[in-house]
């Protein structure tokens, strides 16, 4: 296992500054944005794509650094109702693979998606219970009919130009939200599609994140170091849905935290402990959400205690048996 992180973290800063930090802090794989949600400050490619010196510049800085691309990032809605927004987020998923091809990347990360109620839909919705009737209705038109097709398509698109690895995010607000979810896309689509884990949606979710773990063996593609806090007394009056803007941090039913800080170093070794046990053995991937805490230090944090928990010898012989 390598530690990496997720470069947006530092968007604010050109790409060499950005690594010089990272590199200095001791990061090994870099997983960079490129479009979609994380943006395209470190690497877009409609200048990568147009501008040769450009493309040799940003590979020149990932060998002066030492550090390797554990994927690239354009997490977006493909399926979205809005035709305009839905193609808007393809083309930049797709720039994406093109992107990871000429950088000889085989992965990238991404959300699944939601689409609306209907054809007529404008905004996305997600369900989150068969009844009354129309939501298990509208559950099975939504992935018959929208999800499972879009990413049969996408994924043939992206074997034919070398990514074999396209890792979602189980969030909650789109249609793979949990292990099963995530499970019955890659039933239906493919061994292509696997999971970018990252723990904090699941907590709040009340989801153990080492049972997910041993029940995602063999189907999870990367991972994200980022830690929950689910604050019982208010989750004790109001449960853990939460629609209070995330600034509003006294009053919210969970907040994101710099690793450590949601869950205790002993937590976080188990989880380590159990990717090993699957056979994951790639990107341990900071991204850091906390805003509790500045971009440095709640970095700084996070890496320190990862340092502690990353595995990265191979296991000796039981030389006591």
């Amino acid at each position: 296992m390598k530690i990496g992180v997720i470069t947006n973290l530092l968007g604010n800063l050109p790409f060499e500054e950005a690594l010089q930090y990272f590199v200095s802090k001791g990061i090994e794989m870099v997983e960079i944005g490129c479009g979609g949600y994380p943006g395209t400050q470190h690497a877009d490619p409609d200048v990568l794509f147009n501008d040769e010196a450009k493309l040799e510049e940003f590979k020149a800085l990932i060998e002066k650094y030492n550090v390797e691309i554990s994927a690239l990032s354009c997490h977006a809605n493909p399926v979205h109702p809005d035709k305009a927004v839905a193609k808007e987020f393809d083309d930049a998923m797709r720039k994406a693979v093109l992107l990871a091809e000429k950088l000889g990347v085989h992965q990238i990360n991404t959300f699944s998606g939601c689409p609306g109620d209907s054809e007529n839909a404008k905004y996305p919705n997600w369900v989150t219970c068969p009844w009354p009737n129309e939501f298990g209705e509208m559950l099975e038109w939504q992935w018959n009919e929208v999800l499972i097709p879009y990413w049969k398509e996408f994924v043939a698109f992206a074997k034919a130009h070398g990514v074999d690895k396209i890792a979602l995010e189980m969030h909650p607000g789109f249609c793979v939200y949990n292990p099963e979810t995530l499970l019955k896309l890659r039933a239906a689509v493919g061994p292509e599609i696997g999971a970018n884990f990252d723990p904090s949606h699941l907590i709040w979710q009340g989801i153990e994140p080492v049972a997910a773990i041993r029940a995602l063996e063999g189907a999870i593609f990367h991972f994200h170091a980022k830690d929950t806090k689910v604050d019982k007394y208010n989750t004790a009056v109001n449960g853990v849905l939460d629609t209070k803007p995330y600034g509003d941090e006294i009053h919210r039913s969970w907040v994101f935290r710099s690793v450590g800080y949601g869950n205790d170093e002993t937590y976080w070794k188990d989880i380590i402990s159990n990717l090993r046990m699957v056979g994951y053995d790639y990107a341990i991937s900071i991204e850091h959400e906390d805003s509790l805490m500045s971009q440095n230090e709640g970095f700084s944090k996070a890496i320190d205690m990862l340092k502690r928990a990353v595995i990265r010898e191979e296991p000796c012989t039981m030389w006591w048996v």
